[in-house]
């Protein structure tokens, strides 16, 4: 993982609501790729490879276990086999679960907590110094992300930088932020918490060319698994 000397100043960040300024608007589609609607009310965690959760059966205790989610997004439980649970919140991994369960177990009572975090992985691109992946520190926002990948180039648009972020039914959600405010001391320019797995590419003069990098490195690979960034991080690096 490349990493940088530059100390960052971390802004405090504030989570979105419903409703953001004209210039923070997301973007529904761009010639060949399709863009979902930016949703701010998905679940803030949801679980990925590389977490270990504790897996409750409140109703046969000896199956209680801590598992770890592997790549193929699944954990292996005694008698259920494996089970998928990445991209799902806690509750939704206890209802699945428990619906392995079921088969052998009467009225199965499943409680999900996680017991810790795999690695918290972003994907920085485009016009910064040294894209590739990087684990996030902290909770931070775009402007962080970008100092993380060694700063702005020169011909950056530090205007329209972009964020993209996998919808939870596997498409793309797009949106918008304009790092060129916060810079001035305009804290409301970036108040986008970034999630792990979320992509920050930064345009060289206008937002368009994103269109081409998502056809190369992102379009094809978001839907198929939680490890996405992965690829897209060696991608970017052997470009």
């Amino acid at each position: 993982m490349k990493r940088t000397g530059i100390v960052i100043g971390c802004l405090i960040l504030a989570a979105c609501g419903t409703s953001q300024p004209d210039r923070h608007q997301q973007i529904s589609s761009w010639n060949a790729v399709s863009y979902q609607d930016w949703r701010d009310d998905d679940p803030g965690f949801l679980l990925a490879p590389g977490d270990a959760i504790e897996v409750t059966v409140h109703t046969a205790t000896e199956l209680n276990r801590t598992a770890t989610i592997g790549p193929d997004g699944r954990v292996n439980l005694p008698l259920a086999g494996p089970v998928m649970v990445a991209g799902r919140t806690d509750a939704e991994a206890a209802s699945a679960v428990a619906d392995a369960y079921t088969a052998m177990l009467r009225d199965p009572i499943v409680e999900v907590n996680v017991d810790s975090y795999g690695p918290q992985n972003i994907i920085i691109g485009g016009q910064v110094n040294s894209p590739g992946l990087y684990e996030m520190p902290t909770r931070i926002g775009a402007l962080e992300a970008v100092m993380l990948a060694g700063g702005f180039k020169d011909d950056a648009a530090r205007g329209e930088v972009v964020i993209l972020r996998r919808a939870r039914n596997g498409g793309v959600m797009m949106r918008v932020v304009n790092l060129r405010d916060v810079l001035r001391g305009d804290g409301s320019g970036d108040p986008i918490p970034l999630r792990r797995h979320d992509i920050v590419f930064v345009p060289r003069t206008t937002i368009s060319e994103v269109t081409l990098w998502v056809e190369q490195y992102v379009y094809g690979i978001l839907p198929l698994d939680q490890a996405f960034s992965y690829a897209i991080a060696n991608a970017i690096n052997n470009n």
